[in-house]
């Protein structure tokens, strides 16, 4: 039972409603968690300024979707998860990168490192080691992208904790959970489960 009531667009006031009906112009509908964000417009407006600000950044919209992916996963978000799963097959993600993305991993080398070090921000809140930052290096990434994914770690443990307290109705396609092998793999840091 969802905490906080998701606020329907057409009875929305001032500045949410604005922001709702903007939301619906460029998706095509107002998902429940911005309706629920809504209740401040403050809230809602934060989320969709650096949301829109990092869509402009250097980092592809099919990396950041796998972070939140990556994210959503670990945080154990099951509206996060989907919805990206949702977004990432709308940005050409396959599959089988979608469930990867949620353990953390690619096939592609580069992409695995931006993931394992997203992973390796959440483990460690943030005190990565500089093995951890010169192993992202090492996979072609720089300055730009690396600040990024830090980023794109936090927008999406905003929107993990704020589905989780608010219990948000998911109104996307549900994603199963992971098998358990891939699980304790994911949960297990420096696994190489395969």
């Amino acid at each position: 039972m969802t905490r906080l009531t998701a606020i329907n667009p057409e009875v929305a006031e001032g500045k949410s409603k604005a922001l709702l009906e903007g939301v619906k112009a460029q998706l095509g509908m107002a998902p429940n968690l911005m309706r629920t964000m809504a209740h401040s417009p403050a809230v809602l407006d934060a989320y969709l300024k650096f949301s829109g600000t990092l869509a402009e950044g250097v980092l592809s919209k099919q990396h950041r979707e796998q972070i939140s992916l990556t994210v959503g996963e670990f945080n154990q978000c099951g509206y996060c998860l989907a919805a990206h799963a949702t977004l990432g097959k709308m940005v050409g993600l396959e599959p089988e990168q979608i469930q990867q993305s949620r353990m953390g991993s690619d096939a592609d080398p580069s992409t695995d490192a931006l993931l394992k070090f997203s992973r390796k921000i959440l483990e460690k809140r943030g005190f990565v080691s500089d093995q951890d930052l010169q192993d992202v290096r090492n996979a072609g990434h720089d300055a730009p992208e690396i600040a990024e994914v830090v980023a794109n770690v936090a927008l999406n443990i905003f929107t993990n904790y704020f589905n989780h307290m608010a219990q948000t109705e998911i109104d996307f396609p549900e994603v199963e959970s992971l098998d358990s092998h891939a699980a304790a793999c994911f949960q297990a840091e420096g696994s190489t489960c395969s």
